[in-house]
């Protein structure tokens, strides 16, 4: 698999420098489209091909914050189905909202809307410091980070699904 930090010369990070990744993209954009080596042997047009599509392939999953966030979470191997361990608590908090909105009652759905706003933003500030700090830390502390990064991520696609549940009680309402 191709290393996308590597492939723009970027420090592996949570956080990027958006500006810096767009300048990336577009430089590469330019130098690898192949209109531009229409006149190249046919060797150098399917290399040229296969840059440009690894561009518009690095730039997709680094610009967006979540696919970022999988796809080092994936480099490091800790994305593996079967091994996605989630705190007890925090399930059964997740089972008892999903319980909840089995009941159709309004009140009930904005009650639950407001816990998962609540629990949200407090996976998203538990989880800065170590999005922000992670490109310093040393070799030998980086596994601790991410696993930290590993399990936010993963409680955050429980509370997408809720949200996605909710999102329908809305449209049927």
């Amino acid at each position: 698999m191709t290393d996308y930090f590597e492939f723009y010369d970027l420090p592996e990070s949570f956080q990027l420098d958006e500006a810096t990744l767009k300048q990336k993209y577009y430089a590469f954009s330019r130098e690898f489209h192949p209109d531009f080596h229409a006149t190249a042997p046919a060797e150098r047009q399917q290399e040229i091909l296969h840059l440009a599509t690894q561009n518009t392939n690095a730039y997709r999953t680094l610009s967006d914050p979540d696919q970022r966030m999988a796809y080092i979470l994936g480099r490091h191997n800790l994305l593996e189905e079967g091994k996605q361990e989630i705190p007890s608590d925090f399930l059964m908090e997740v089972m008892e909202l999903n319980e909840q909105l089995m009941e159709p009652d309004p009140n009930v759905v904005a009650s639950v809307e407001n816990e998962v706003n609540a629990i949200a933003a407090t996976l998203d500030a538990g989880i800065e410091p170590v999005l922000i700090g992670y490109p310093g830390l040393p070799p030998d502390v980086r596994p601790q980070a991410l696993q930290q990064v590993r399990t936010y991520y993963l409680k955050r696609r429980y509370l997408l699904r809720i949200r996605e549940s909710l999102a329908k009680f809305a449209t049927r309402s």
